[in-house]
Formats: structure tokens, sequence, C-alpha cells
């Protein structure tokens, strides 16, 4: 591995406005190979102090990972059958209909045809979606007065499924309701089940779904580029959520993150210490989905949120994790795992190969050719 030539990579993409800072970490199993950055915290302001791994960043969807380990660690601990109707530990999941369509600005239901089970909800094939992604979201949310999912309103967990469960691979609220399971199998509010048995163990000690005073002051601000160049947004999740949001809530600097992928590469052990066996981490990088796959492509309903998302064939779906089924020439194995969080955060796990590595800025829309090139970049330079 080049580190200065990773070094690069990073300042010309940061030289050349594709994202406004930037910072990446990666390892082996035998501990971290790099860490490297470039820019500064606020884009507009060359004071504000560099971005570094231990900057937090908010990692939006790459929460769900962990929640999907903890749910994990819960059937390993014989309180969560994965096969069993989601409603056996949430009742309220029965009340959940298929959206058909609208007469005018009502929504039409129908029961869905089979129930969903808490492996549907790790898998995201429920039937639940995103409205950035899906018009019929968004307008459900417009006729009932339905917040954005951002703005922390339990509201949300009453969105309808789309589709029956089981039918397609979709993305959606799936994992928040994940959460609830957790909290409801443990006794624990998610907040607290993270801190007692996956990031304390672990020592991902800035881990947090609530910013102190202090944290939010040094964070790095979401940005965006209306006219062009990139200016800091007042973006904010909720301080004081009506749920601990298991699909995207968390915020964590590139360090302890690195921590949760290096426990990965080990088979649930870091530094010693066990969370969650090797024989549930071999599951988290196994097709769990088939005969369905992952979309080739999933096209923006929000384009200020999202780009198109657009892999093509030959990826599907684990226990937490978006697996590639086949070798990236010069990049990851097959059956490596990935995910990644709006505000463009990026991580991929290679069991094979024994590395991983994530890349973390903020900005929006997610996705773009711009922000994606740098990661493919990166994690080519990491494997050379």
């Amino acid at each position: 591995m080049d580190k200065s030539a990773i070094d690069n990579i990073l300042l010309s993409a940061v030289d050349a406005g594709q994202v406004p800072n930037v910072v990446a970490v990666a390892a082996d199993r035998g501990g971290v190979r790099y860490r490297g950055s470039a820019g500064t915290r606020v884009a507009t302001d060359p004071d504000s102090g560099p971005v570094g791994a231990d900057t937090v960043f908010r990692i939006a969807s790459m929460t769900k990972p962990l929640v999907s380990i903890a749910a994990l660690q819960q059937v390993e601990r014989g309180l969560l059958n994965l096969a069993a109707p989601v409603a056996e530990y949430l009742p309220e999941f029965d009340e959940l209909q298929v959206l058909t369509g609208f007469d005018g600005d009502t929504p039409v239901f129908r029961p869905p045809a089979t129930q969903a089970t808490v492996e549907n909800l790790i898998c995201h094939t429920t039937g639940l979606t995103y409205d950035f992604f899906s018009a019929d979201q968004q307008r459900w949310m417009e006729v009932t007065g339905t917040p954005s999912l951002f703005a922390g309103s339990g509201s949300i967990f009453k969105s309808p499924l789309m589709f029956d469960p089981g039918e397609r691979w979709s993305y959606g609220i799936n994992i928040d309701w994940l959460g609830r399971v957790v909290e409801a199998t443990s006794g624990l509010s998610l907040d607290k089940y993270l801190e007692v048995n996956l990031t304390g163990p672990l020592g991902m000690d800035s881990a947090t779904f609530q910013l102190t005073e202090a944290q939010r002051a040094e964070a790095v601000p979401v940005h965006m580029a209306p006219s062009g160049s990139w200016e800091p947004t007042p973006l904010e999740l909720p301080e004081t959520p009506d749920w601990w949001a298991g699909g995207h809530g968390l915020s964590c600097t590139p360090n302890d993150y690195l921590r949760f992928l290096r426990m990965l590469l080990n088979d649930g052990t870091l530094d010693g210490v066990s969370v969650v066996s090797p024989g549930s981490v071999a599951s988290a990088f196994r097709d769990h989905i088939a005969p369905l796959t992952f979309p080739e492509a999933i096209p923006a309903h929000d384009r200020n949120l999202v780009s198109d998302f657009v892999l093509g064939p030959g990826w599907t779906w684990g226990h937490g994790f978006l697996l590639n089924t086949f070798d990236l020439p010069g990049m990851r194995s097959a059956f490596s795992g990935a995910w990644s969080g709006i505000f463009n955060t990026h991580f991929w796990v290679d069991p094979t190969a024994g590395v991983a590595g994530a890349l973390f800025t903020q900005c929006l829309p997610f996705g773009t050719p711009d922000v994606l090139g740098l990661c493919m970049g990166f994690e080519a330079a990491v494997y050379a």
C-alpha cells in the first residue's frame, strides 16, 4: 500500500471540489494500515481546523450494520428467532397494510399476503421503503402529514408496505423496526443496548445517538453545493427523537468505526474482546435473499438527497451488508460486505483478503459520480 498515493487521491478530490473534505482509514487483520485526510471541517472556513480520523461524522445508514449485528447477538442468546413474525415481538407491526394506490388524496390499502419475519427486516424484504426512493411513500407521507424520517417522529412507524413481504428487496425503515425488536427482546433502549453489548466493549467511545453540545460544535456539518461551491448547511438530526434510529441515528469517528470493521475481519473479536460468534459473522457475509437479488438500479426520487443508485447485476444482501457475488478486479473479493450513509460515508469489509476500509465526508446528494469515483480510487489504492 502506497500511503502517499492515497494521500494524493484524497487531497486531489478536495482540491477539485469533488468533496468538501474527506477522511479515509484502512486495516487488515493485524491492525490499522492507513489513516489520512484532506480539507477542513467547514469547507468555507480555513480556521475551522482540519478533519481527521478523530473527527465526528454523522454515519447515518452505516448505523444499520451495528444494529444488524446486535440482532444476531440476540439470536445467539436464544432471545430472537429470525424466522418468527415481526409481530411476535412488536404486535403493532401487524397493523401495517399494503398501499395499492390513492383515491384522490385517500390512500387505498389491502392486507399483506404474507407475514413479515425478522429475517425480512434484516434483509430489507418486508415491503417498507424510503420516500427519497419511492414516489408512493412520499405521497403517503404528504397526504397523511407524516414528517420526514429525519424529524425523529414516531409516526414514521405507521408507514405502509409497498408490496408483500418477501416479494423483492427495497430500501426502507426496516432496521429502525429491527432496532425496536432488539429493544423488545433485550429490555434495553437501543442506545443502552449498543453501549453495553457492542460499541462499549469495542472501545467505540465516540459512537452516539445523541451528540453532546461540544461534539455537535466540532462535528463536520453537512455540505451542499447549490451554486457549485461547497457550503455548510444547518441540517441536523434531532437532539431528542421519539426513538433511537437503528437505521440512521449514530455519529462516530472514523477511528472508532474502523474498530467495528476490524472486529468483523477478526471473526467477532477485537483486542481479545469477543462481541459476536464467528458463525454469526460468517452468516452476515452470506446471501440471505436468494432467489431474490439486489436491484441492478434504484432510481432516485428526491435528487436533492440521493443520486440514482446503479450497480448492475451480481449483487445480493446478507445479514446487514450489501454483498458482491464476484471479485471486483483490483479491489474487494467476492462476498465482501459493504454499505454507506446518506451523507456520503462508505465502507467495505473483505473477509477473503482480510482487508477493510472506510471513507468519510459530509455532503449531499448521496452517491454522486464524483464521490463514488473517489471511493473506488481509494479502495484500489489500498489493494495496490
